[in-house]
């Protein structure tokens, strides 16, 4: 597994993410492993993880709710192991992480993707002589997820994909459909099709593999607003999962998380390997596994392959980052934000996730970012 990053080859794995639209982390001692999404910490207690907690105080973030579950993972541990600390993030998506970090609201953003050059010229009045970097924790995979009666197992292309989305393809036997399901009783009924209503970092990826890789049929820019026709829409992965679970013959994208923990179903995906590749984390680690990255400098924004044909690789997948300032940070909160990170990139701290069903970053990227959490100013 390679990564490239001033022309030296780096191995990378990242691991698969999850979701919850906003949650607050009071770390105040305690030792319930419950989040409060219901999820468990992945069995990482206090006792196991070793947290070097800050001098305490309030510290706020906001954006991804792709990464949200695995926020409320890490709370766990950081909570029971310190007190003294009020960490709080709201969801919201990642354009409003990212407006609300430029307008210095909040100490971090997370956002599903890298800064544009304009949102890191804007970060520059809020980060006094430094600018918003990109630091990858967290990676995951967008899955298509589903609810057709009687059909268990389905599959897709990004050029059906794209139609279904952009209200081209209506029906689900249609014979494009069909010919990539060969033996499955496909029903004559409407498409429901389900987009994200937010400015999203997940949608902002789905659109670039339907840009990459459906030869042509997606004919919209990249972006974390959805432009398609027609469809449903519904906020956040939370609303976007519920809509899907809740209409019959209804399809859309969600993280993997969300998918597992709605019980959804998800399509494989047809990519020119041999077989259609499953929505398994494992099958996104193959595609991060040849992940470069694109930053320079203290900013570390990973470049990914969409259009992947390789054998086992899952090609919709998405990188969650923390948007912080390399110089500038406010300093109430600058100790308690090392503190927090620097646990959640941790061998610890990945392993949180890891336990939860997702893939911790790879030891050297990861010993890339606690080198710039470590050097924040």
């Amino acid at each position: 597994m390679k990564l490239q990053r001033n022309g030296r080859s780096k191995a990378l794995a990242i691991g698969a993410v999850a979701l919850v639209s906003a949650l607050s982390l009071t770390a105040c001692g305690s030792d319930d492993n419950t989040s409060s999404n219901g999820a468990t910490g992945g069995g990482t207690t206090a006792a196991a993880a070793k947290i070097a907690c800050g001098k305490g105080g309030q510290l706020l973030g906001a954006g991804s709710t792709a990464q949200g579950n695995a926020i409320d993972v890490w709370k766990t541990a950081y909570g029971a192991a310190c007190s003294g600390t009020t960490i709080t993030y709201g969801g919201g998506g990642s354009g409003a992480g990212v407006q609300q970090f430029n307008q210095g609201k909040v100490a971090f953003a997370g956002s599903d993707s890298a800064l544009k050059p304009a949102e890191v010229e804007a970060s520059k009045a809020v980060c006094t002589g430094g600018q918003g970097v990109n630091l990858p924790m967290v990676g995951g995979l967008i899955s298509i997820v589903y609810n057709i009666d009687g059909v268990d197992k389905l599959t897709l292309d990004a050029t059906t994909i794209a139609k279904i989305f952009d209200s081209q393809i209506t029906k689900w036997n249609d014979p494009a459909i069909a010919a990539l399901n060969p033996g499955v009783t496909l029903p004559d009924a409407d498409i429901q099709h389900v987009h994200r209503s937010d400015d999203s970092g997940t949608t902002d990826n789905l659109t670039k593999y339907l840009a990459k890789a459906s030869n042509g049929a997606w004919t919209y820019p990249a972006s974390k607003t959805w432009a398609a026709k027609g469809g449903q829409s519904a906020n956040g992965s939370a609303g976007v999962s519920a809509q899907v679970k809740s209409v019959k013959n209804s399809i859309s994208y969600v993280e993997l998380s969300f998918a597992q923990t709605n019980k959804l179903k998800s399509a494989a995906i047809s990519t020119g390997a041999s077989k259609p590749v499953e929505a398994t984390a494992a099958n996104a680690a193959t595609t991060f596994a040849k992940a470069k990255i694109a930053g320079t400098g203290s900013d570390l924004a990973l470049s990914l392959d969409y259009a992947t044909k390789d054998e086992g690789a899952y090609p919709i997948v998405l990188v969650t980052y923390e948007i912080v300032c390399d110089k500038g940070n406010k300093a109430e909160s600058l100790d308690t934000l090392k503190s927090f990170l620097t646990y959640a990139i941790s061998a610890d701290g990945q392993k949180a996730i890891g336990d939860g069903g997702y893939v911790p970053l790879p030891k050297e990227l990861s010993s890339k970012v606690q080198g710039v959490v470590a050097a924040l100013a």
